[in-house]
């Protein structure tokens, strides 16, 4: 493969999706080819995976069941966008990817990281990203923007706190076990700040 794929990551509320935008701006105003994508979803298949998923009528869900629909979305989405595009020598921006799913369900729903991790490897084909730009907000600063703001509030929203400081432990895990491609920005600072700081970790990236 061909290409460099970034993932971004963070707790909830973490900005990423605002932080994304403006560097995918930066990046084609620089003549790089860019694909911008998120999970789950990305793709028709995926997105209704997302839905399910996300949902707040599935209160039910079994963390097991959560962690291999996060797998099956992550499939789909990885064979049929993001293969392609890295065959042709694009920039990925990705919105989340296996990380979230060792944070969320390997960790703080007990599953396993390395479990959660063979779920995925095999869904992905081993293929992990050649960076992660880890947006570091604690929990309490990320759920206080999550209920501010405008966006549609899902069901791992409604998680309890106890549930999402336990993410943001789990990303600490995983910033500590892949120090090869995490790169963590404060992302309690001013959004220029933050946006100014993955911009630069980027270019050093590419």
């Amino acid at each position: 493969m061909s290409g460099v794929f970034i993932t971004f990551e963070g707790p909830e509320g973490s900005g990423k999706t605002s932080v994304i935008k403006a560097i995918e701006e930066f990046l084609r105003a620089d003549g790089y080819d860019i694909l911008v994508t998120r999970e789950p979803g990305g793709i028709r298949i995926a997105e209704q995976i997302r839905d399910i998923i996300l949902s707040k009528e599935n209160t039910e869900m079994d963390g097991r069941a959560e962690a291999l629909l996060f797998a099956a979305s992550r499939a789909q989405h990885f064979h049929q966008k993001i293969v392609p595009a890295l065959a042709e020598d694009k920039i990925i921006l990705c919105d989340r990817f296996i990380d979230s799913s060792l944070a969320y369900q390997g960790h703080a729903r007990g599953l396993g990281i390395d479990e959660v991790y063979d779920i995925n490897a095999f869904a992905i084909d081993q293929k992990l990203p050649d960076a992660t730009i880890f947006i570091d907000v604690s929990p309490e600063v990320g759920l206080k923007r999550v209920f501010n703001n405008q966006r549609k509030i899902d069901r791992l929203d409604l998680e309890t706190l106890e549930f999402h400081k336990k993410v943001y432990e789990g990303y600490q895990l995983l910033a500590e076990k892949y120090q090869e491609r995490f790169y963590a920005v404060n992302g309690e600072n001013p959004i220029e700040t933050v946006i100014e700081d993955t911009l630069q970790i980027i270019k050093t990236v590419l």
